[in-house]
């Protein structure tokens, strides 16, 4: 045994023997002990009093008294009504609901090695990385009579509610803090920090995938406002019929994002793909309109289309009136593409299908200038500021269309994809089964642990009168989401656009599935065990910091280094009106 271990160890029992107040027995015993004995039985520290007096007075450090029993969880570690004792047991099973988070984090990682995105990527990760706090909410439910889970499913929300607040804000805003870069017209220059901590001048920068991953993640709280809206009625007939309703709507939009997660890889490819053809569409017009010396358009600003003949005759070297596969191709290589690496055959091929309408393998005369009519017009509608003016207008709708094309390139592909190709696995078998062990033994840890992290909290809220849903909106989202926020800055320090946009994607997607996955088994618990939902203020917490970052990633691309202060006081502001709507304006 190594001596960090042993050391780790001694620490572990001192802390036990220090902490527990069992004096020897345990309270079951005593209990036996008492029913079967008339004599007066000894705490160890008061001598002389009835038995049930001296099973109820449990002295405890800080002038903390108790009249409830503990009950042992598992047997395997002895159980406390002791305020340091129950920080031990929080500290103790946080560290292994972290050490779950983790090994799962880690098992995730090394199976999309291995399979690549798509069903691993859309289906299994989002669902693994939630699953410790899914476990945990699910125990906070179950534990004992109807009574005893009604008392501790706040633990639960109070886990939803800060693990959501904890990656929106804090997380956040140290993510535009470490990738922060130099801002030039609302683009992050890669690995540029010349401008310090301006809070203008500085910060982080996202492709449009980003901003639909905040999209969804505003959408995904529908279900919240669904089962609050009895109590926004003040109604209480139809709580639990809300409660089903949201239900089922939390499972659908859970089933229509794993859907997405799966597709958004074929989704993406598309897309760019699309936007590399509209290169390939200006690159043309530009070539024709060099040739056609400025002049496609006619004074009414319609396509000329004599003078495409005349440039389709330039290109058709044999003089048979078609243009063949090999002729279209050189004239795409001829074409110099600076923003793009592009593949010519595949672009060929696309203006192959798009102008060949007869399928017939070529381009006739006809389909070439109704085709290049078509990308004119399309150019057209996608220019900006179009004026009427012969040879200027044909060069500005132009100029338009090329620079919203390469803005929507940029915001669709932010860096060199390359980076993010697996080459290979070296060892594939020894890779999955170590895959496979990490995500074994971190849903091991996970079930095992999370009962007792529960009680622990429960307990500890017992024995300082604080709020169990304090502590565990506080404490819990620590371990369950640490090494998420750990791994999630470490990515984003490398100040890449590219990572920053996949940083920020991961919580907003990790925010998702707590809002359809963790509520679901939420709401499902309580619809099964007939539970009260009372959570108004809670809910009301999650939909502001939910909406409000939401609706700041949906609509802009940039974050300036002033954003990440407002993300990060959003923190404490969550937990004030928790505080203020609760304990000053009685809401639950």
């Amino acid at each position: 045994m190594a001596i960090s271990t042993r050391l780790a160890l001694f620490f572990f029992l001192s802390v036990l023997v220090l902490s527990d107040q069992s004096h020897g027995r345990f309270v079951s015993n005593l209990l036996s002990a008492a029913s079967s004995s008339s004599d007066l039985l000894s705490d160890g520290v008061h001598d002389s009093q009835k038995p049930s007096e001296s099973l109820l007075l449990i002295h405890r450090p800080f002038g903390f008294l108790s009249e409830s029993t503990c009950e042992q969880t598992y047997g395997f570690l002895p159980c406390t009504t002791t305020v340091i004792g129950n920080l031990f047991l929080i500290l103790v099973y946080g560290f292994l609901m972290y050490k779950a988070a983790t090994y799962l984090s880690n098992g995730s990682e090394l199976l999309l090695e291995i399979l690549g995105p798509g069903i691993v990527g859309g289906l299994f990760l989002p669902i693994l990385g939630a699953l410790p706090d899914a476990m945990l909410i699910l125990v906070s439910g179950l534990s004992g009579s109807k009574e005893t889970a009604q008392s501790q499913v706040s633990v639960g929300m109070g886990l939803l509610a800060g693990s959501t607040t904890l990656l929106l804000t804090i997380i956040w805003g140290a993510c535009v803090i470490v990738g922060k870069c130099d801002l030039v017209d609302t683009v992050a220059i890669d690995t540029q920090d010349t401008r310090g901590y301006s809070l203008t001048g500085s910060g982080v920068s996202t492709d449009i995938w980003t901003s639909y991953a905040a999209r969804i993640m505003v959408v995904s709280v529908l279900p919240f406002l669904i089962v609050q809206l009895p109590q926004l009625l003040d109604s209480t007939s139809g709580r639990h019929l809300a409660v089903l309703i949201a239900l089922i709507v939390s499972l659908a939009l859970l089933i229509i994002y794993c859907l997405y997660q799966i597709f958004q890889p074929w989704i993406q490819r598309r897309k760019l793909a699309y936007v590399k053809h509209k290169h390939v569409i200006f690159g043309v017009l530009r070539h024709l309109r060099e040739h056609a010396l400025g002049r496609l358009l006619k004074e009414d600003g319609q396509p000329d289309k004599e003078i495409i003949k005349k440039l389709f005759k330039a290109i058709d070297e044999n003089s048979d009136g078609m243009l063949s596969y090999g002729e279209l191709k050189a004239l795409v290589v001829g074409i110099k593409f600076e923003e793009i690496d592009l593949d010519h055959d595949e672009a060929v091929q696309k203006i192959m299908t798009e102008f060949d309408t007869s399928r017939n393998s070529s381009v006739e005369e006809e389909e070439f200038v109704n085709g290049i009519c078509r990308w004119i017009r399309n150019a057209q509608r996608h220019s900006r500021g179009f004026s009427a003016d012969s040879g200027a207008r044909t060069m500005k709708f132009l100029h338009n269309f090329h620079r919203e094309t390469k803005r929507e390139h940029d915001l669709l592909d932010v860096g060199d994809q390359s980076d993010e190709v697996v080459e290979g696995v070296a060892d594939a078998k020894w890779t999955t089964f170590k895959a496979v062990l990490l995500l074994l033994l971190g849903t091991v840890i996970a079930a095992a642990f999370a009962d007792p992290l529960v009680d622990a909290v429960d307990n500890f809220s017992d024995a300082t009168s604080i709020p169990a849903f304090f502590i565990s909106f506080i404490a819990l989202p620590l371990a369950t989401n640490a090494s998420e926020a750990v791994s999630a800055i470490i990515f984003a320090s490398r100040d890449k656009r590219q990572t920053a946009s996949l940083t920020f994607s991961e919580l907003y997607g990790a925010v998702t599935m707590n809002n359809v996955l963790c509520l679901s088994v939420f709401l499902a618990l309580v619809y099964v065990r007939g539970l009260t939902w009372d959570f108004s203020s809670e809910v009301l917490v999650i939909l502001v910091v939910c909406i409000v970052m939401g609706l700041f990633g949906s609509f802009r691309t940039h974050f300036p280094l002033w954003t990440s202060i407002l993300a990060i006081l959003l923190y404490p502001f969550s937990l004030a009106l928790v505080y203020v709507l609760d304990y000053v304006f009685g809401w639950s």
